[in-house]
């Protein structure tokens, strides 16, 4: 007698954090996109043989990409992927469940809502009965459209986010379930055919990440009430989304979901979240020291603490910023204290700016020790400052960076900047080990990154930290970004709005029922 036949999943999607204030451009190939083996490899740490997960069901990559936040994502580039995910999709034949493995912030040139877009076109092909969970980021956006096409998601709980893959092994194995207790006829109290009931609940609320960490309150508090929403009987899951500040879409807000099998508890949970949401809004503050970029280098350079880091937060490139602003390294530059003939024995670190394969192949050829003068940065965003010309001496070269390619440390005056042929993040101490830096032990360094919150590497090392309130496609002053396309009103561009917003929840179709509503 032949063993049973496993249930079928696929797994697809594309994950870009998108930033609509940058004028970079994000293509194809920064999406690294993988297919078929390739992704059960990435996952196999929660969907090997052997593991629950990898015994449950069988599980088919179709094509997942992850790119780098960045700006707009090219139309060609979405049609392409798009494209071929739809082909390897459809010659799957006999597909139970699809697990969407994607951001929720990705915004594509021409499109609205593009993630509810690639699974409409996904539901051409696979069909309405198909049950698909979605694995999000907290700083993704939840539209109705988007609910509506998934049966079930799944959030991060914490920023920094230490639970990627425990999230996404969550909305899998939640996925799991469901089949299972569809294929046993179950969950009669749920949706039709057996599917989940869904709360969605918008919340007028748009912060960016610095504002809501996880490490701190409010959001400490309002994430730890997650798990004992999801602990309730008839829920299955329950989740927060910040949203993603710096994409002027409709769209773009906070938002709570709870799915689950009892209409009075998922309705109950979701309420309940959204109005902590709601009733802690004005408490929500950057999750360190912050100012301008002389403030915060001041007050680096009067502290004894060692290593004294710097957030040169309106060009992170892992919230969404091009990575090239020059801005910040100029007025470092500028700096007495710092200069060619400074004299000063306070060492600082720059992580970095975008050179190009030129200039850094100058570097290269002159070896360490040797002295080049490059032009570097402003080649995508000179929008604060065009590029700079440097002269200084070669202190490392690394190459092979997955990211960056190549990588070359130039000392100008007592200012160590890393260049970088394609951009970068600077979240590991290897990162800075690797190029013979060292700012751990290093007592003199400022670190000045490229990057809003530490990431947990980074924060453990701080002995101190401010959040520079700089210019680029992230500025963290919302309000002096020009947003004309967000719903109105919301928290903190109307401070002054008297009335409460309607935070009942809404129940959303399933995915094999049409849609009902407005995207309110």
């Amino acid at each position: 007698m032949s063993p049973p036949k496993k249930t079928l999943i696929a797994i697809a999607g594309l994950g870009c954090e998108t930033s609509t204030f940058s004028p970079s451009r994000t293509h194809a190939p920064a999406f690294h996109p993988q297919r078929d083996s390739e992704i059960l490899e990435t996952y196999a740490s929660i969907l090997r043989p052997g593991t629950h997960l990898g015994e449950a069901a069988e599980w088919r990559g179709a094509l997942i990409g992850h790119a780098l936040p960045g700006g707009v994502v090219t139309r060609e580039a979405f049609e392409a992927l798009t494209a071929e995910m739809l082909a390897r999709l459809g010659r799957m034949q006999g597909l139970q469940g699809l697990w969407f493995d994607i951001h929720g912030a990705m915004c594509v040139e021409g499109l609205e809502d593009s993630e509810a877009e690639l699974l409409r076109r996904i539901r051409t092909v696979i069909g309405s009965e198909v049950v698909v969970s979605a694995s999000m980021d907290l700083h993704g956006n939840v539209s109705r459209a988007l609910l509506h096409q998934c049966d079930l998601l799944a959030v991060y709980r914490t920023a920094p986010h230490v639970d990627v893959l425990e999230t996404k092994a969550r909305a899998c194995a939640n996925l799991v379930a469901v089949l299972a207790l569809r294929a046993g006829g179950g969950a009669s109290a749920g949706g039709r055919r057996g599917l989940p009931l869904k709360a969605w609940v918008p919340v007028p609320i748009l912060l960016p990440g610095e504002q809501t960490s996880t490490r701190m309150e409010p959001a400490k508090s309002l994430y730890a009430a997650v798990p004992e929403v999801e602990a309730m009987a008839g829920v299955l899951d329950a989740g927060v989304w910040v949203g993603y500040a710096w994409a002027d879409e409709p769209r773009d807000r906070a938002a709570v979901v709870v799915t689950g099998w009892d209409r009075a508890a998922v309705t109950r949970g979701a309420e309940r979240l959204a109005r902590m949401f709601w009733a802690s809004r004005a408490e929500f503050e950057f999750v360190a020291p912050h100012g301008s970029l002389d403030e915060c280098v001041d007050a680096a350079l009067a502290s004894r603490a060692r290593p004294y880091f710097v957030s040169d937060s309106g060009d992170n490139p892992t919230a969404g910023g091009a990575g090239d602003v020059t801005w910040s390294l100029q007025r470092l530059l500028e700096r007495p204290e710092f200069g060619e003939h400074s004299g000063s024995s306070r060492r600082v670190i720059y992580a970095s700016i975008p050179a190009g394969p030129v200039a850094v192949g100058i570097a290269v050829a002159a070896g360490v020790g040797g002295t080049v003068t490059v032009t570097a940065g402003a080649e995508v965003d000179d929008t604060h400052a065009g590029p700079l010309e440097l002269t200084g001496r070669v202190h490392a070269i690394k190459h092979g960076d997955p990211h960056a390619r190549t990588e070359v440390v130039l000392q100008v005056g007592s200012i160590y900047i890393i260049l970088t042929e394609l951009r970068k993040p600077y979240h590991h101490e290897h990162d800075f080990t690797d190029l013979n830096l060292d700012p751990r032990h290093a007592r003199d360094d400022i670190v000045v990154v490229k990057i809003g919150y530490l990431e947990p590497e980074l924060f453990d090392m701080a002995k101190g930290w401010m959040l520079a309130l700089t210019p680029g496609g992230v500025d963290q002053d919302l309000l002096r970004l020009g947003h004309k396309r967000i719903r109105r009103p919301m928290w903190p561009f109307e401070r002054e709005r008297e009335e409460e917003p309607d935070l009942r929840a809404r129940m959303i179709a399933a995915s094999c029922e049409p849609l009902t509503g407005v995207d309110e």
